[in-house]
C-alpha cells in the first residue's frame, strides 16, 4: 500500500526555497564602500548638528515655533481629509505588512530568505535607535507645549525624531535597496524619497510634529539603510541557520516517521504463592468429568410395533386442552354391547 506524508504550508514554503538556484547570479548584494562610508559620515554629522541646534534653542527651535503658529492646517482645510490617509503611510505596521507581503513574494520568487530578513534587520535597527533617541531627550509635541519659544527638551515627551517620518524612509527605501537592477534602484529611490517627504512634511500639517523633528526622522531613517551593509554578513549566517535548522527538524521527522512502532509486550501470568496443601491437590491427577448434558424434551411416540394409523389408540399430547377419549374405538371395529342404529 502506497503512503504519501502530507506537507505542511511551511514544508511546501522551503521546498520552493530548496529548488536551484537558491540565488539568482544577477542580484548583487551592497557592500560598504568608501563612497557609502563618506555618505553615512555626512548623515551622521548633519544628525548632530540638528540635536545640538534644538538642544541649544536656537533658529532652528524658532523655526519650529513660527510654523506651528501658522497652523498649516488652517491655511488649507480643503486638503485636511486626505492628509490624513496619507500619513498612514509612514505608520509603522500598515507599512510593515506591506512591503513584508511584497518582500515575501520577492523571496519565493529568488528562492531565498534574504529580503525578509533584511527588513527585519531593518526595522529592529529602527527600534533601537529612533526609540533611544525618543526616550534619551523626550521632547514635547507641538500640541503639549509648556512654553512659548522653549525647546520642550527632557519633559517626558517622546516626539523627537520622528518616527513616522523615519519608518517611511527605511520601509519605502527598502525596497530600493534590495532591488535587482540599478535602474530599479533609481526608480525606487527616487519613489520612496518622494513618499517619506511628503509624510514628514504631513505630520508638520498636522501639527503632530515640530519641523526640526521631521529633518531628524530623515536622517535617522538614512542612517538606517546606509548602514545596512555591515549587516549583510549577519544575514547571510541567520539564513543559514535557519535552513539548518529547518533540516535537523526534517531529519527528526523522517527518522520518526521510519522507525517502527514498538510491539506491546505480552503479559506473562505469574502464579501465586499457594499452600503445600493445594499445590500437592493441585498436582494429583483429575478425573475426565463428563459434562453434564442439557435435559431434552419428552419426544412422544406411538405405541408398540408399526401399526396402521385406524389401528392405533389415539394420545392426547402433554399440555393439550382436549380430555382424552378412553370410550373411543378404532375405525371399522364394532364395539361390544353396542346398540345397534334403527330407523326412527
Amino acid at each position: 500500500m502506497r503512503t504519501e506524508r502530507n506537507l505542511t504550508r511551511l514544508d511546501r514554503v522551503f521546498a520552493r526555497l530548496d529548488r536551484e538556484p537558491e540565488r539568482p547570479a544577477h542580484i548583487d548584494v551592497p557592500k560598504m564602500s568608501r563612497h557609502r562610508v563618506a555618505l553615512l559620515l555626512a548623515t551622521l554629522a548633519f544628525y548632530l548638528a540638528i540635536v545640538w541646534l534644538v538642544v541649544v534653542t536656537s533658529w532652528l527651535v524658532r523655526l519650529d515655533w513660527q510654523v506651528m503658529f501658522f497652523r498649516p492646517y488652517q491655511q488649507w482645510p480643503e486638503i485636511h481629509a486626505f492628509l490624513d490617509y496619507y500619513v498612514v503611510l509612514g505608520q509603522r505596521g500598515p507599512t510593515a505588512v506591506m512591503v513584508a507581503a511584497w518582500l515575501g513574494w520577492r523571496s519565493w520568487r529568488q528562492h531565498t530568505l534574504r529580503p525578509l530578513l533584511t527588513l527585519g534587520a531593518s526595522l529592529l535597527l529602527l527600534n533601537i535607535t529612533v526609540g533611544a533617541a525618543k526616550l534619551g531627550m523626550g521632547r514635547l509635541g507641538p500640541h503639549y507645549a509648556t512654553t512659548i519659544g522653549s525647546n520642550e527638551m527632557g519633559l517626558g515627551g517622546d516626539i523627537f525624531p520622528s518616527g513616522h517620518t523615519a519608518n517611511a524612509v527605511v520601509t519605502w527605501g527598502i525596497l530600493a535597496y534590495l532591488a535587482s537592477t540599478p535602474r530599479a534602484r533609481r526608480w525606487l529611490s527616487a519613489v520612496s524619497a518622494v513618499v517619506s517627504l511628503g509624510v514628514g512634511l504631513t505630520t508638520v500639517y498636522l501639527g503632530t510634529h515640530w519641523l526640526s523633528d521631521v529633518v531628524l526622522g530623515w536622517a535617522a531613517g538614512l542612517l538606517i539603510l546606509l548602514a545596512l551593509p555591515w549587516c549583510e554578513p549577519l544575514i547571510a549566517r541567520a539564513e543559514v541557520s535557519i535552513f539548518a535548522l529547518r533540516d535537523r527538524l526534517r531529519e527528526r521527522r523522517s527518522r520518526a516517521i521510519a522507525a517502527p512502532a514498538p510491539s506491546a509486550p505480552v503479559a506473562v501470568p505469574v502464579p501465586l504463592t499457594q499452600h503445600p496443601a493445594a499445590q500437592d491437590e493441585a498436582a494429583a491427577p483429575r478425573e475426565p468429568v463428563t459434562p453434564a448434558r442439557a435435559p431434552r424434551s419428552p419426544v412422544y411416540l406411538a405405541p408398540g410395533p408399526h401399526t396402521t394409523r385406524s389401528e392405533r389408540t389415539p394420545v392426547t399430547p402433554a399440555g393439550s386442552r382436549r380430555p382424552p377419549h378412553s370410550d373411543r374405538l378404532p375405525r371399522g371395529a364394532a364395539a361390544s354391547g353396542a346398540r345397534p342404529l334403527t330407523g326412527g
